[in-house]
């Protein structure tokens, strides 16, 4: 004990103390606090040491005082900050399951909005641990009854010097084994949840301020000049509706089902099984395809950069490409405004919206995008049953996913915006054998053998969702739309796959790298008898001003990067975010031009051939800048098309919201539209079929506890 006390008594030892004290209460708070979705002992084991390194960085601003009382001083008032900002974030996290931004924190008001009400509920008995390593410390360093003295000598610059070195050294070495577990961690940051989980919340705060102070910066700069030349763009690009197919969906509900990793290819494929039968994987998503009532397109494209699901959804809901780097939803998400497919369908129809997705609310930052979006009700994780059995790395099995989504459906206010987004066919495809009814392929890759197996569980539960949505009598009245939000197997596996597809992996190139990001878009319109496949060219981008030209609404005001897709003034040229371009002549896959119906290279292109390349090059990228410099520069701010309601973040609370959706229901009484409130306000949640085996034997009394369930009123 003597020897400790010695050691206590110098400043360096204490330094060291206050470390390791900060340290273990940082992965107490982690262990304690956060669900940061740690997996296996490497990531434990980075959670246990990434508080470590700006501990260390942090700390030693205190050794570069070389007076006693200004040294312990400053040491005391970076302890006391750094605890104040893991102990917001525990607080914020009780609340809303996600952490604290800058943009938040400056915020004050939203902040307290949010927080400041509950903030004694929020409270728990161990937050007692979270302050007492402080006061410890105080106890030790001041009270006369401490054995602990404080140091008196001068500290030697080289020694805080050292020691901020070491936090930098340290840093760097928990930075690659990040990199190593999670490449490409801070270049995609699709998830706060990841950045904490390797790198700490210090680090998370840092990293979240720089990422601010650069959009603020570019925002700062912008003014309504630069709106003018985004506006001439539009206006040139705007591509007038095609009369045949204008408002054939007019004042129905619109449901969109986000397909995860569903390729083109999939459609109409037939898997040959080891015995030589041949297996379809998606028979009802190929129904659909096919159909008199649906307008389906076979050459559409993701257009995602790094932010893929993120970005497929900020280019259906905005007609707007996502960032050139990382995900635009976690950079601009928050603070940005928008014009999207819900604020415009709330102006103009009067529609409700709602998002669906069993997975937390965080994760892309949703939970504040759809905010931005203007988008009413939100349903992630907290409004889902989740056992070990339902539920996969990304969220909720599918088929249940879709069932219990019902209970919020039927309440929603007619006509409703929806989107439901899938995981269940995501990357690396796992599936339990309970649900396993189709043979996987035989390629010796697991991923690419396994994704036939859960796309076809995919299908299953659309299928599933189709037949409640004509026992409810939600179908007649709906548009639903299916799309694919980007590809499911990896350029790096194609060749794996090319067997499979009758192509020769030895000659497998770029333009069928190209062909592999083509994905399925079906506007699925019952009651429409005139449906089609069209070899149309386009792209995400393009199926806002397709929608809402559909619906009867009219865009001739709103900003939107692509075109209708029915249109004849279309632009048909496809623009990748990595710079490659996809045309019904030319596919460009970086400086190699493919002629685009044979797959041929032009391996002596004449300079006709090469203007017209250059001259779609300068197309695509004109299309891709001005969308970054909506983005960047938060330019919608300086218009607002006639008619747009104007939205405040501050408005949209995703708490409780079946209960207000009750209440709504309950005020308008017989003005109420909703699916509940026609059916005699009886729940058509017992009206929904599934085969899936965790809910075999088990009733919807988890859901909904009704006895009787009459037929669906007109």
């Amino acid at each position: 004990m003597s020897q400790l006390k010695h050691v206590l008594s110098k400043r360096l030892g204490f330094f060291t103390f206050a470390v390791i004290l900060f340290w273990l209460k940082s992965y107490l708070v982690y262990q304690v606090e956060f669900e940061l979705g740690v997996e296996g002992l490497f990531q434990e084991f980075i959670l246990f040491i990434n508080p470590i390194a700006t501990t260390v960085f942090l700390f030693s601003i205190a050794l570069y005082f070389t007076k006693s009382k200004k040294a312990y001083g400053a040491l005391f008032v970076v302890y006391f900050l750094t605890s104040l900002l893991i102990y917001s974030n525990v607080l914020y996290y009780r609340e809303f399951s996600d952490f604290l931004t800058i943009s938040t924190i400056l915020g004050a008001g939203k902040v307290s909005n949010g927080i400041g009400a509950s903030a004694f509920a929020l409270l728990r008995p161990q937050d007692i641990l979270y302050w007492s390593d402080f006061f410890l410390l105080l106890f030790m360093a001041y009270s006369k009854k401490s054995p602990i003295k404080m140091d008196p000598r001068p500290m030697l610059k080289r020694y805080a010097v050292a020691a901020t070195t070491l936090g930098m050294t340290l840093f760097a070495a928990n930075l690659a084994l990040a990199e190593s577990n999670r490449p490409q961690l801070l270049a995609r940051t699709f998830d706060r949840n990841y950045i904490v989980k390797y790198l700490g919340v210090n680090f998370f705060t840092a990293f979240d301020g720089y990422q601010t102070a650069q959009n603020n910066q570019m925002k700062a700069s912008a003014d309504e000049s630069d709106m003018e030349n985004v506006l001439g763009y539009v206006q040139d690009h705007h591509a007038e509706p095609n009369t045949d197919y204008y408002g054939v969906a007019e004042g129905k509900n619109v449901i969109y089902l986000q397909l995860e990793s569903f390729q083109q290819f999939l459609i109409d494929y037939q898997l040959e099984d080891e015995n030589g039968e041949l297996h379809e994987v998606t028979p009802f998503i190929n129904s659909l395809y096919d159909n008199q009532d649906s307008y389906s397109f076979e050459n559409f494209y993701n257009q995602v950069g790094q932010g893929k699901t993120a970005d497929s959804e900020m280019l259906v809901e905005n007609s707007l490409f996502g960032s050139s780097q990382g995900g635009a939803f976690t950079q601009y998400g928050t603070a940005n405004t928008f014009q999207s497919a819900s604020q415009i369908l709330r102006s103009e129809a009067g529609y409700t919206s709602a998002m669906f997705h069993g997975n937390v609310g965080s994760f892309w930052n949703r939970d504040n995008t759809y905010k931005s979006f203007g988008i009413d009700y939100f349903f992630d994780d907290e409004y889902y049953t989740f056992t070990e059995e339902n539920k996969l790395e990304y969220g909720m099995k599918d088929k249940i996913f879709f069932q219990e989504s019902i209970q919020y459906l039927e309440q929603l206010p007619q006509p409703f915006y929806s989107k439901f987004i899938t995981v269940s066919n995501h990357f690396p495809y796992p599936l339990d054998e309970a649900n396993v009814d189709f043979p996987a392929a035989t390629t010796g890759d697991n991923t690419i053998d396994n994704y036939f197996v859960t796309a076809h569980y995919l299908d299953q539960a659309v299928e599933e969702f189709f037949n409640y949505l004509k026992t409810s009598g939600l179908y007649e009245d709906s548009i639903i739309v299916l799309y694919g939000d980007h590809y499911g197997i990896s350029n790096a596996r194609n060749e794996s796959l090319a067997p499979l597809l009758g192509e020769d992996p030895e000659e497998w190139n770029g333009y069928n790298n190209a062909v592999m990001q083509e994905v399925p878009a079906i506007f699925h319109v019952p009651g429409a008898g005139n449906g089609e496949v069209f070899d149309t060219y386009g792209g995400q981008v393009d199926m806002l001003p397709t929608l809402l030209h559909l619906l009867g609404i009219e865009t001739t005001d709103n900003v939107l990067m692509g075109t209708d897709l029915f249109s004849e003034e279309h632009d048909e040229t496809v623009a990748f975010r990595n710079g490659d371009i996809v045309s019904p002549k030319y596919t460009v896959n970086g400086s190699v031009i493919y002629d685009t119906k044979t797959g041929e290279q032009i391996l002596e292109p004449s300079q006709e051939v090469l203007d017209e390349v250059e001259q779609l090059k300068a197309n695509a990228n004109q299309q891709l800048s001005t969308s970054d410099s909506i983005l960047q520069s938060n330019l919608l701010r300086f218009y607002t098309p006639e008619g747009l309601l104007q939205d405040d973040i501050a408005d949209y609370d995703y708490q409780n919201q079946l209960e207000k959706l009750k209440q709504i229901n309950e005020q308008l009484g017989e003005e109420a539209t909703s699916l509940y409130s026609r059916n005699g306000r009886q729940s058509t949640v017992p009206l929904y079929e599934t085969n899936a085996p965790e809910l075999a034997d088990k009733t919807n009394d988890g859901i909904a506890d009704y006895e009787t369930v009459p037929e669906p009123t007109e």
